[in-house]
């Protein structure tokens, strides 16, 4: 009787132990866009609505240099990439051989850094030149994180694991050519099962699987398709309970085995270019993508095999977008292109409804897709974040630092413009969600908005 009851205590206090895990777990941002690239909050409901550098900013963090990725949440950490040394203005770039990438790690309660990693640069490397890198910089890769590591890519100068204190585990390079415009690379890592998946398509046109623990290379897959590829894959689950990994490519989209690279299923969806957002999918397995200059949206079926543009192409239409990604929400597809926010029918990919954007900066324009006021050289004059969703609030962070919050509802309504500094900064990398806070990066800070 003793051993029963004893042996209940222990299965109850394990159980309490895995659920407050799992509990934590759900709240953690650990990718670029959280949950599998969605930009969806899972149980962030109460984020505000309303803030200012003088009402619910809950800390605000100088960081170490520039750079347009995004912050990732993990537990009490928040890490964030920047680079240094090189690039920061276009009249004066600098010498590139002192070009600096930094991993920082802040304590999410207190604002305070806890760590922070120099990585030096790998020659040669693209030039702070032309329309390219000079409107995004050198860390424009979000780190992933299992809970137990952070992984960073670096493009030229590698992929890099570190435990969670910062103590470097390996470092691997995936390539270190060029992509025919030298425009930089910017796809983020993502984790699936043991398996650190590095999209290269500028240094080495390839898709990379690393071992998590030991960065041996697992597999690879080369295709010059990837060229003027920069978005991030997704991982999707069939009905028949297959793992796919799909990715965005220009003119294309893939279904990839990510057990061995190889290509699974391939939708020719428009004449598109180039390809910088990722996809999102929805409970029922469709894939949506929006595709830039030359391009269309597009919903395809995911579980097919060879080419089904004739069989799993649901619908195209005719919105496009340049670097922002996509968001799913009840049914309706939204995307921010030009200064407009538009909502999108998912069952006929009809644009059900638009918003334009509506500053309210005394000067400031509100097309949305014009320069950032000020800021380094070319860096933000472009707008690169995605909107984000908690509960029923859409939020959309403009390179100005203007963040918009629209209501969903059957109309969007715009509710609020909000700004965490009044200083010229430039803010390019979308924002994280966890426990009903946001946290924002600029090329300057990194702050956190919260009640509490």
């Amino acid at each position: 009787m003793y051993f029963n009851y004893s042996f209940s205590i222990v299965i109850f206090s394990l159980f309490l132990s895995l659920l407050n895990n799992a509990s934590s777990q759900a709240e953690d941002w650990s990718r670029f866009r959280g949950p599998n690239g969605s930009g969806v909050s899972l149980e962030s409901t109460d984020v505000p609505t309303s803030w200012s550098p003088s009402e619910n900013l809950r800390w605000k963090t100088q960081l170490p240099g520039s750079g347009v990725s995004s912050p990732i949440v993990v537990g009490d950490r928040v890490f964030v990439t920047c680079y240094s040394g090189y690039g920061l203005n276009r009249e004066n770039p600098g010498e590139i051989k002192n070009l600096k990438r930094h991993l920082v790690c802040i304590d999410r309660k207190s604002g305070k850094k806890r760590w922070g990693k120099i990585v030096d640069v790998t020659l040669p490397e693209d030039p702070y030149s032309g329309i390219g890198v000079t409107a995004h910089g050198y860390a424009s890769h979000t780190p992933v994180s299992d809970g137990q590591h952070v992984f960073v890519f670096f493009g030229k100068s590698g992929v890099i694991a570190y435990d969670m204190d910062g103590n470097q585990l390996w470092q691997k390079s995936v390539g270190t050519e060029s992509d025919p415009r030298k425009w930089g690379s910017s796809s983020s890592p993502i984790l699936q099962g043991n398996k650190l998946i590095i999209t290269a398509a500028a240094e080495s046109q390839s898709i990379v699987a690393l071992d998590k623990a030991s960065g041996d290379e697992l597999w690879r897959q080369e295709a010059t398709s990837l060229d003027n590829s920069w978005s991030t894959p997704i991982l999707v689950t069939t009905k028949a309970g297959r793992i796919e990994l799909v990715l965005n490519v220009a003119g294309e989209v893939w279904g990839l085995n990510p057990e061995t690279g190889k290509l699974i299923w391939y939708c020719s969806t428009s004449d598109a270019d180039q390809a910088q957002s990722s996809a999102v999918v929805d409970s029922q397995r469709v894939v949506y993508t929006i595709s830039g200059r030359g391009g269309a949206s597009a919903a395809i079926k995911v579980g097919g095999k060879g080419d089904v543009s004739d069989t799993h192409l649901a619908w195209t239409g005719r919105e496009t977008s340049r670097f922002g990604s996509p968001i799913l929400h009840k049914g309706k597809l939204y995307l921010v292109a030009s200064g407009v926010v538009s909502s999108i029918d998912v069952k006929s990919g009809e644009r059900s409804s638009q918003i334009r954007l509506e500053s309210e900066s005394e000067g400031e324009e509100s097309s949305g897709g014009g320069r950032s006021r000020g800021g380094r050289g070319g860096f933000g004059s472009l707008d690169y974040a995605s909107p984000v969703i908690s509960g029923e609030n859409l939020f959309y962070l403009k390179s100005t630092g203007e963040m918009f919050v629209f209501k969903i509802s059957d109309k969007l309504e715009q509710i609020a413009v909000n700004k965490v500094s009044d200083e010229t900064e430039s803010f390019g990398g979308t924002p994280a969600i966890s426990n009903n806070q946001l946290f924002i990066r600029s090329n300057k800070h990194l702050y956190c908005v919260g009640t509490e």
